[in-house]
């Protein structure tokens, strides 16, 4: 097995290391990943800096990357300028904090496994919940398993899988459980302040607002104690809503120019 590794928490994050050791053993494994922090940045890529590249010391892999980009940067560059062979398999990770609900969308972690599945290649993404812990152990035994899985079985076309593990001792966590993505989300607020020369900024902090939700959805099974696993489709489609919208007045407005002022 060929096994590309990256994440978002920086190169150097202690989640990425327990993720290599965790599939060791199983592969060539590269590891591809930002240079620095890069936590909710999303899907963003970087088209109008130089992406810069380095070596990185790292145990036990066939070659790590250094990436002056974000984590799906890192996978296109991985998959079109650095691997000699396309991966079997993409681990994103472990991630610092969950990636549950509507907040996954924010999530580099997620991401870099997104822009893999994009390119075709089973991809996963791993996260554990706490922002504090080191206890990345067990979740990194689940990430080999999964991987093994993966590579056996496959994912279908436009599917990754996203993990989330309790932040538990082991003998604490109840099991696996597949679960559909929430609606739980992220309630900002916004401290305000003034610099040393006055000028004024924002700092953003806020919390999740969890919700009364039917059926196994990923928050429930983690709060629960189990570890969630979440098929994530790319097309967005809310194919249920087409036949409706086909039914509107949705022919071409009429053809008065609208007036735009020059700049």
């Amino acid at each position: 097995m060929r096994i590309l590794l990256s994440n978002d928490d920086g190169i150097q994050s202690v989640g990425l290391r327990a993720l290599a050791q965790g599939v060791a053993g199983l592969g060539e494994i590269w590891v591809v990943a930002p240079d620095r922090e890069q936590s909710s940045v999303g899907h963003a890529i970087t088209l109008s800096d130089p992406i810069w590249l380095r070596p990185y010391p790292f145990d036990g892999v066939h070659a790590a990357f250094s990436v002056g980009g974000t984590p799906a940067d890192c996978v296109k560059l991985a998959l079109t300028a650095l691997m000699p062979q396309r991966p079997d398999v993409i681990f994103s990770g472990i991630n610092r904090g969950e990636n549950t609900g509507i907040s996954t969308i924010y999530s580099g972690t997620v991401s870099a496994a997104t822009e893999g599945t994009i390119s075709g290649v089973p991809s996963l993404a791993i996260s554990l919940d706490s922002f504090t812990s080191n206890r990345f152990d067990f979740a990194a035994r689940i990430a080999r398993h999964l991987a093994k899985l993966v590579w056996q079985h496959g994912l279908p076309t436009g599917t990754l899988l996203s993990i989330n593990v309790p932040d538990l001792l082991e003998e604490q966590i109840r099991g696996i459980r597949i679960t559909r993505q929430g609606r739980a989300r992220w309630k900002e607020t916004f401290e305000k302040h003034l610099d040393p020369r006055g000028r004024t900024y924002f700092w953003m902090d806020g919390h999740k607002i969890e919700l009364e939700e039917p059926g196994d959805t990923d928050g429930r099974a983690l709060s629960d104690g189990f570890v969630a696993v979440t098929p994530i489709r790319l097309d967005m489609t809310h194919h249920e809503f087409v036949a409706e919208l086909k039914t509107w007045p949705l022919e071409l407005p009429d053809t008065n120019p609208i007036f735009i002022p020059e700049t």
